[in-house]
């Protein structure tokens, strides 16, 4: 199974976890969701649909992080995807 991480858990990041899937899953925790929560979510669909990925299990542990941050830990995390 490949597995790639990027972020950390301090205020105002996200850590992001990404693993192989045959389907689209994501897992959004962030003490901002009742607020950002969609936001957060289309953040991440739009990332993965610019990178042409279909199906990723994505696990993102937000602690207020901006939009741009968000994506960045993303392609970051998807980068670093490794084989476990």
């Amino acid at each position: 199974m490949k597995i790639g991480v990027a972020g950390t858990v301090e205020s105002n990041d996200c850590l992001i976890t990404v693993e192989e899937s045959d389907v689209l899953e994501i897992k959004i925790e962030s003490i901002v969701f009742a607020f950002f929560g969609e936001q957060i979510e289309k953040v991440i669909r739009d990332t993965l649909k610019e990178l042409g990925i279909k199906a990723m299990k994505v696990t993102c542990n937000d602690k207020g992080a901006l939009d741009c941050t968000i994506k960045s830990r993303l392609v970051t995390a998807i980068n670093r995807m490794e084989v476990i």
